[in-house]
């Protein structure tokens, strides 16, 4: 264990690595800038750990201080906060896998820092769902499976050693790989420039007669894989998670303003109370506690951080809307929560809110 290692979220460990990446969130603007440096940082603070059971290597940390540890690094960077909870979403599906000689194989680089993987699934939850064919064709054949065919968002596949994905064969049945980025007709596509978050690198990756032996599978062939496992829930805590993070950076800066100018003092006051109370609420539901349902959260959540991060632009007036402003880029990142793992009934509590119909 090295000095630096945060054990708990109450670690001072966990503000000297908030600092650091906070100071270096505005240099992660376009599809170029990948966050190496802030993950090693994160590897060096023991971050990859907190999310794996103790008798795996981890540090087995409960759902509720899991979430306390991703608001704190949201605030500071959501970039790279997103890139982690990618990188978690595969590791916890690896680490959940019967399969014994891939974990071992996989698990104790990815746990250090020194491997990165990530995960290619949402084409079996949220998105290219109206399609009749799957986006990723799996056919069975020797030995394993022929994939065909691609992932389209995938965070960070052109730094990963491993994909985890999910592929469907044809009679509707899934399953969930560990698929080598060296593997032949695998090829991870331009990242896409997003209009926040760029720097995660999220693209398409392209699968052609690329051969995965049945030594690779995660879980099934099975209908539903994606309703097994922790890590990837659509629409669930993480997301609403990281809004809350981001919202807080938000609280924080007009907190800041309110102290010369008294003009913020009630509005800010109100979104203090509607912020620690959207927490309180997410942290009972993270610790199997929860007092209303998790899309509500996801709901208040998604409100909370369009309506807050607007109102620090307002605060940081023209200044704010240059590129290199902190909060220019917490608006343009409050727009992902409309559009990531965003379920339909998410989708139309967003739309009834803007609309100003009453739910």
């Amino acid at each position: 264990m090295s000095d630096k290692e945060i054990i708990t979220p109450d670690s001072a460990n966990l503000a000297v690595l908030c600092a650091q990446l906070s100071e270096n969130a505005n240099s992660l603007q376009t599809a170029q800038d990948w966050p190496a440096d802030q993950l090693l940082n994160c590897a060096q603070h023991g971050v990859f750990r907190w999310f794996i059971a103790q008798e795996q290597g981890g540090l087995g940390w409960s759902g509720d201080d899991v979430v306390r540890g991703y608001l704190e690094l949201s605030a500071a960077c959501l970039t790279t906060t997103f890139v982690i909870t990618q990188r978690t979403g595969a590791c916890r599906r690896i680490a959940a896998s019967e399969n014994e000689a891939l974990k071992q194989s996989l698990l104790p680089d990815l746990l250090s820092g020194k491997t990165f993987a990530t995960v290619g699934i949402s084409h079996l939850t949220t998105s290219r769902q109206h399609l009749k064919k799957p986006a990723l064709l799996a056919t069975e054949v020797d030995g394993g499976y022929r994939l065909d065919g691609y992932s389209p968002w995938v965070t960070g596949a052109k730094a990963a050693d491993t994909l985890v994905v999910g592929a469907s064969l044809e009679d509707g049945r899934q399953m969930l790989l560990a698929v080598p980025t060296t593997c032949q007709g695998v090829e991870a596509g331009a990242p896409a420039e997003l209009v926040g978050l760029s720097a995660s690198q999220t693209g398409p990756v392209n699968f052609k007669e690329a051969f995965c032996p049945r030594e690779w599978l995660l879980d099934g062939p099975r209908e539903d894989v994606m309703k097994k496992g922790s890590g990837a829930n659509t629409g669930g805590l993480e997301t609403s998670t990281l809004a809350v993070g981001l919202s807080t950076a938000a609280y924080r800066f007009l907190v800041a303003q309110r102290e010369t100018r008294s003009e913020f003092a009630q509005p800010t006051e109100h979104f203090e109370a509607e912020l620690e109370a959207l927490k309180s609420d997410l942290l009972a539901a993270a610790a199997g506690e929860p007092q209303c349902d998790p899309m509500q959260i996801r709901s208040r959540a998604n409100s909370l951080v369009l309506r807050i991060t607007q109102a620090a632009l307002s605060s940081a007036k023209g200044a704010g809307y240059l590129q290199s402003h902190d909060v220019g880029r917490w608006c343009r990142e409050a727009l992902f929560f409309l559009v990531w793992s965003c379920p339909s009934n998410v989708l139309s509590a967003n739309l009834c809110e803007l609309a100003r119909i009453d739910g």
